[in-house]
């Protein structure tokens, strides 16, 4: 699957509809940004399993400002609806293959529960 275009109105309901949904904030003007995108679409069209998003914080400014994005790229990722993972910087490709491999053995509900059993 080839990466997709979130925008304000579809994110929510993309990251709930989903089981694991990967989230790249980027901007035109940003040079990483422009070095990650081919790593992330790469990465989209061997892990057809997965939805990968793109938000363009210039054009989503207030999806940005809801998603605390501070500095670009950043990459979210979701698993069940549950924010997993939230990172400033872009992935070499072995990075980013291997936090996937984390993400789909990740059993979410275990860490919730464990997570607020530690509270």
């Amino acid at each position: 699957m080839a990466t997709i275009d979130l925008t304000g109105s579809d994110f929510e309901q993309t990251v709930t509809d989903n089981e694991i949904v990967l989230v790249d904030f980027w901007a035109s003007w940003c040079g990483p940004c422009r070095q990650f995108a081919p790593t992330y679409t790469e990465a989209s069209e061997k892990h057809e399993e997965i939805v990968f998003g793109k938000v363009d914080t210039e054009a989503e400014q207030q999806l940005a400002a809801a998603a605390s994005v501070r500095s670009i790229p950043t990459v979210m990722a979701f698993k069940n609806g549950h924010l997993v993972y939230n990172e400033a910087g872009a992935l070499p490709p072995q990075a980013l293959d291997s936090l996937i491999d984390q993400i789909k053995e990740l059993d979410v509900e275990k860490a919730i529960r464990e997570s607020s059993q530690a509270e």
